[in-house]
């Protein structure tokens, strides 16, 4: 998808209608490890979860899917982890990935969060790249993470200025 022109997208909070979107996005994208409808609403009524939809600026008259991307964020009081970020795969290396990751970072700065934490499979190299642009240092490696898969997942933390010194 390099050199393909960054697309505008509007974020806003995730949705239970939006639910039977995000349930295609999660098959298409996850295959074996994609989320139910079920656990899917079950997240987004959970304690500390925060979610955000990216919906392209589309005319009301077009049946053409406003929902292209979405991510969610847990915070514990210490520190946030990011959830999900995905985005539809017919828009992936357009900027989507990078809008709904600088949504999260800054929620989680506005919740007081010491550091965002994640995990992300070693064989996405284009999620790897996002993350250390956006300053996420790995930590190490945790074996087997991705279930049914048992593919492998990287952990990564970004350090939240201002805040460790304060905790």
């Amino acid at each position: 998808m390099r050199g393909q022109s960054h697309v505008s997208v509007l974020l806003r909070p995730l949705v239970a209608a939006d639910l039977p979107t995000v349930v295609n996005l999660e098959g298409v994208l996850f295959g074996l490890s994609a989320w139910s409808g079920v656990m899917l609403a079950e997240e987004l009524d959970g304690p500390g979860r925060w979610y955000v939809a990216a919906d392209l600026p589309v005319a009301p008259s077009s049946h053409a899917e406003r929902l292209v991307g979405y991510a969610g964020l847990w915070f514990d009081g210490d520190d946030a982890q990011v959830m999900t970020i995905a985005v539809a795969a017919s828009l992936q290396g357009r900027g989507i990935g990078g809008a709904l990751l600088g949504a999260l970072v800054r929620r989680a700065k506005d919740v007081g969060a010491r550091s965002v934490l994640l995990e992300v499979r070693v064989d996405n190299d284009a999620a790897l790249a996002l993350y250390e642009r956006f300053g996420f240092a790995r930590l190490g490696l945790r074996r087997g993470y991705y279930q049914p898969e048992n593919v492998d997942a990287w952990t990564m933390r970004l350090a939240l200025p201002g805040r460790e010194q304060a905790q």
